[in-house]
């Protein structure tokens, strides 16, 4: 395997095939991630102890090639690596004799996991002309062009294929780790928020329970209330438990499966998405609430007009009406006392209309001016998420927050920040400012917020944000993102610690997004994954079909407690337990990273 990137998902993806599959591994970094340390995969986490092993060669040309020496490996309780070396490969640029060097003509799989879009594709386009027979997987951002180079790949390897140069296990898979991240965090912000799974053609629905046993199937059993998730035994919690264990426990919090249904539906939209604005988004309400008065004092006095006056006919009781409104000059000279007083009542609300129509209009003008300006948060607002960052992640999961219909207020330095589009458009209030100088946060109503989302790329302007949000309200809902797992881990321990009756979250998107591209590395295909606490639930698409531990076997008996659970069968929504898999079956199974990689 070869695995090529400038940031912390290129280690962490390394770790994961070397920790959790036991896969040889060429590392290609840039110069300047030589101070990098990789994180620790698996529950061994000694210091004595090293995932692998590095060797960085000792001169960079700036050519584009470098140059790796091969290392005995040390072997941990994560995973074996069966003896084998890990090479660590640093270039400048991803050139041809880089990937040559990297030995990508003799590789299973490559992947590309730049920040920079242009870069991986342009190493894609090399690395298929190197071996046409390598699965490539990529991280894109841009969707859109992620189905246009995965359809360009495929068939540029299926034409090797027709010369005798391709294989079978050419493919080209397109991931974004922002994607794989942004529903679990927005998930975990919100209580009760379905955490949602789709594949081809169906939808899997899992949300969190204050008790086991409901739902169709139980995926996880919680740490019980003010214990250390990381504590280990009892007390850290526990992924696809069985029908004992769930029974044993009483009192604590479980993520449940809730429904599989058919994928034709879809979640429903965000309002506010098309490019014209909604109608009651034109007016605010003080004057919508004008309108509604001034209309009803016009029904009431033409239905006035219509009692006082034998003979007319309603229609010509409002008309009357309105020529009062509007001042027509036409004065009730020798009409009933009645018909005198209602023509003086509706010349004087005619009177009270002309500015309320007048304002009405100055407003539609300034909102249709302003549509493309940045909403401020407004007043009253209460019960809302407050999304600090509005770079690839956070961008993500302000859209999935508004895909639930969550309100969101959003804090970013960044002018030129990539979010801030998508914030026009979903019509998102934006507070401009740093998160760490005072005001910014009561600017985005943080003393009246439901929760906090601090998703920026500084961990420190993250846990900031985080203390000084707490400072204001104790109680507060957070959940920070944070790169390094053991820093990670020792906040999350203290701020659990400091404030016990509040609901304290961390999570690092290499950590969520690793697995899914280790996965598309071995040809696995990972619809999404669940953070539970401080681990991750994995969900695939498995074929049945050379796996001893699911064929021939019933739903129920190929259930490993720990490992692995068959939820459902591709294309159908009902699965009795009963049900014996053939060769010819494609399951979506729920799984650990270790249960995973036993199912290859």
């Amino acid at each position: 395997m070869v695995v090529c990137g400038d940031d912390g998902l290129a280690h962490r993806l390394a770790a994961e095939l070397r920790g959790v599959y036991g896969e040889q591994v060429t590392l290609v970094v840039p110069p300047n991630e030589r101070t990098a340390r990789p994180p620790v995969v698996g529950r061994a986490r000694s210091a004595s102890a090293a995932l692998f092993d590095r060797v960085v060669s000792a001169a960079v040309g700036r050519g584009g090639t470098g140059s790796a020496h091969t290392a005995p490996a040390t072997s941990t309780g994560g995973g074996g690596n069966g003896g084998d070396g890990a090479r660590v490969l640093e270039a400048f640029e991803v050139t041809e004799a880089v990937l040559a060097e990297a030995g990508v003509e003799r590789a299973a799989a490559l992947a590309l996991v730049f920040d920079d879009d242009e870069t991986n594709i342009r190493a894609a386009l090399t690395a298929r002309r190197l071996n046409p027979r390598l699965r490539l997987v990529l991280r894109l951002y841009n969707r859109r062009l992620g189905q246009h180079i995965e359809e360009l790949l495929d068939q540029a390897a299926a034409l090797a294929a027709g010369n005798g140069e391709g294989g079978s296990d050419a493919s080209t898979t397109v991931l974004s780790d922002a994607d794989t991240a942004a529903p679990a965090l927005a998930a975990t912000a919100v209580a009760g928020t379905s955490k949602v799974v789709q594949t081809e053609g169906l939808l899997l629905r899992a949300v969190e329970r204050p008790s086991a046993g409901s739902g169709l199937c139980t995926l996880a059993l919680l740490s019980p209330p003010g214990a250390d998730p990381e504590g280990g035994g009892e007390q850290e919690p526990r992924l696809l438990p069985d029908d004992d264990e769930v029974r044993q426990a009483a009192g604590r919090a479980a993520v449940v499966l809730e429904q599989v249904s058919s994928a034709g539906g879809g979640e429903s939209a965000a309002p506010g998405r098309g490019g014209v604005p909604p109608l009651a988004s034109l007016f605010s309400r003080r004057l919508r609430w004008s309108l509604a008065g001034a209309t009803a004092c016009v029904v009431a006095l033409a239905v006035a007009l219509w009692v006082v006056t034998p003979g007319i006919h309603p229609l010509r009781a409002f008309y009357y009406t309105l020529l009062d409104l509007f001042a027509i000059d036409d004065p009730a000279i020798g009409a009933p006392l009645g018909r005198q007083i209602l023509q003086l009542l509706s010349g004087l609300v005619g009177l009270l209309l002309l500015p309320v129509l007048l304002a009405a209009v100055l407003e539609a003008l300034g909102t249709f001016r302003t549509a493309s300006a940045l909403r401020k948060p407004p007043r009253g607002l209460g019960g809302h998420v407050v999304l600090l960052g509005l770079g690839k992640i956070g961008t993500r999961v302000l859209t999935r927050l508004r895909e639930l219909n969550i309100p969101v207020v959003c804090v970013e330095s960044d002018p030129e920040a990539r979010g801030l589009a998508t914030a026009r458009r979903l019509r998102v209030p934006v507070v401009f400012g740093d998160v760490t100088q005072e005001g910014v946060l009561e600017s985005a109503k943080i003393h009246r917020a439901y929760a906090l989302l601090a998703v920026t790329s500084a961990d420190t302007t993250n846990l900031e944000a985080v203390l000084y949000a707490r400072s204001v309200r104790p109680d507060l809902r957070v959940v920070l993102r944070l790169y390094d797992d053991d820093f990670a881990t020792a906040v999350y321990r203290t701020l659990r610690a400091a404030y016990p009756h509040a609901l304290t979250r961390s999570r690092s998107v290499t950590h969520l997004a690793a697995p899914a591209f280790a996965g598309a590395m071995l040809g696995r295909q990972v619809l999404g994954a669940i953070a539970v606490e401080r681990r991750v639930l994995l969900f695939a698409a498995v074929d049945v079909a050379g796996h001893p531990q699911l064929e021939g076997r019933t739903v129920r008996d190929a259930f490993r407690a720990g490992s692995w659970r068959v939820l459902a069968l591709e294309g159908r929504t009902d699965t009795a337990p009963d049900h014996v898999l053939s060769k010819d079956d494609r399951v979506v199974v729920a799984a650990t990273r270790r249960g995973l990689a036993e199912l290859r």
